[in-house]
C-alpha cells in the first residue's frame, strides 16, 4: 500500500512514546504474568497520567501520521464512553471499578475456529505495533493518538473465516455493577458494531491494547478496542468480548437508536452532515475553547488508502 501524503517517519518515537520498552514480548508477558498484571489487560487508575504496564512494540512509520499526538491528559479526560456516563469527563471519573483482567474474547459465527479465547492467546501469534492515528468524532472534534495494538485483519485471519462471512461483529462487556453507565437507558445494551469483511482485513484496521507505550487506560477501552481511523469515533467499539463473524449485516448501537443519524458505515465524510449540525469543519481537542475549526477530510485524510472500498456507492445514502 502507498504511503500517504502526510505521513511521515519525521517524528521520532520519543518525541511521542511515554516510554517504549524494546525487549523481547514473550518475556515481558511472563514477567508482566507474574506480576499479576496479565500484560496486555492491566488498569490504569481512573483519570491518571502516569502508569499502567508497559508494552513491548515497534513502531510503524508507513501508518503513522506527522502530525504531532494531543497530550496523555486530553487523551485520557476527554472520552466517549456512554457506559461510564455521558459527559466526556464521565469516564475518566467512573471507570475505576472496572475490571479489565482477566479477559476472554468470544470467536463465534462463519469461521472455522470458533470458541472461547484469552485474550493474551489470541494476540499472542502477533507483534505490537506502535500507529499514530487521528480520530474524528461525529460531534467534530478530532484528536491524535499514538496506539499500540495489531492489524485486525491478521486477527481474524487466524480464525479461517469462510466465504459467508460477509461482516463481522463485535460485542462489548455487559457489566453494569462495574459501569455505571449501562444501568442509564440511553442506548440498548451491550453496546454492539460491525464492520463489512474487507473494511475489517484492511491494513489500516486495528485492534488496540494500549496507547502511549503502555496498556489501555479503562476510560479508553481496557483492555481491547476497535481503532477505524478513517471512520467516526462512535464505531471504535471497547471492552470487546465477542467477535462474530456473519453472512448478513449486523445491528450497530448507535443506528439502532436513531438511525437518521447514525448509518452503519460512519465514514468521516465533510460533504455529508450530521441532520443536526455540520461535517464540514471540526475543531481538535487540547487546542481550548476558542481554537480555530479546519476543514474536514474526506475518509478522515486517509482517502488513498480506503476510497476503493466503496467505489460505486452512495456516500450519502450508505452514510
Amino acid at each position: 500500500m502507498k504511503i500517504r501524503p502526510g505521513f511521515s517517519a519525521a517524528i521520532q518515537p520519543s518525541e511521542i512514546t511515554a516510554e517504549a520498552v524494546y525487549l523481547d514480548r514473550r518475556r515481558l508477558l511472563q514477567a508482566a504474568l507474574a506480576a499479576g498484571v496479565a500484560g496486555l489487560g492491566a488498569s490504569w487508575p481512573a483519570g491518571a497520567t502516569s502508569g499502567g504496564a508497559p508494552l513491548t512494540y515497534k513502531r510503524n512509520d508507513t501508518y503513522s501520521l506527522s502530525e504531532p499526538p494531543n497530550k496523555f491528559e486530553d487523551i485520557t479526560t476527554y472520552n466517549n464512553y456512554y457506559e461510564f456516563g455521558i459527559d466526556k469527563s464521565a469516564p475518566a471519573a467512573n471507570s475505576d471499578r472496572f475490571k479489565p483482567t482477566p479477559w476472554t474474547v468470544t470467536v463465534a459465527g462463519e469461521a472455522e475456529r470458533t470458541g472461547k479465547f484469552a485474550l493474551e492467546d489470541i494476540l499472542k501469534p502477533h507483534a505490537l505495533e506502535e500507529r499514530v492515528y487521528r480520530l474524528r468524532c461525529v460531534e467534530a472534534w478530532s484528536i491524535v493518538i499514538p496506539w499500540v495494538g495489531v492489524p485486525l485483519g491478521d486477527v481474524l485471519e487466524q480464525f479461517k473465516p469462510t466465504s459467508k462471512a460477509k461482516f463481522v461483529a463485535f460485542t462489548t462487556v455487559l457489566r453494569p455493577k462495574e459501569m455505571p453507565g449501562q444501568s442509564i437507558d440511553v442506548l440498548q445494551w451491550p453496546y454492539v458494531e460491525g464492520l463489512r469483511i474487507d473494511e475489517a482485513m484492511h491494513p489500516l484496521a486495528l485492534l488496540a491494547v494500549g496507547l502511549y507505550g503502555k496498556t489501555l487506560p479503562n476510560q479508553n477501552g481496557a483492555p481491547l478496542r476497535l481503532v477505524t481511523p478513517w471512520k467516526y469515533g462512535f464505531k471504535g467499539i471497547k471492552s470487546i468480548v465477542e467477535i462474530r463473524f456473519t453472512e448478513k449485516m449486523p445491528p450497530t448501537s448507535w443506528n439502532i437508536s436513531a438511525p437518521r443519524e447514525y448509518g452503519f458505515y460512519a465514514n468521516v465524510n465533510p460533504q455529508v452532515d450530521h441532520p443536526r449540525w455540520s461535517q464540514a469543519r471540526e475543531r481538535k481537542i487540547g487546542g481550548g475553547a476558542f481554537a480555530s475549526r479546519v476543514p474536514t477530510l474526506m475518509f478522515n485524510g486517509y482517502e488513498k488508502e480506503v476510497a476503493s472500498l466503496y467505489r460505486g456507492m452512495d456516500l450519502a445514502k450508505n452514510y
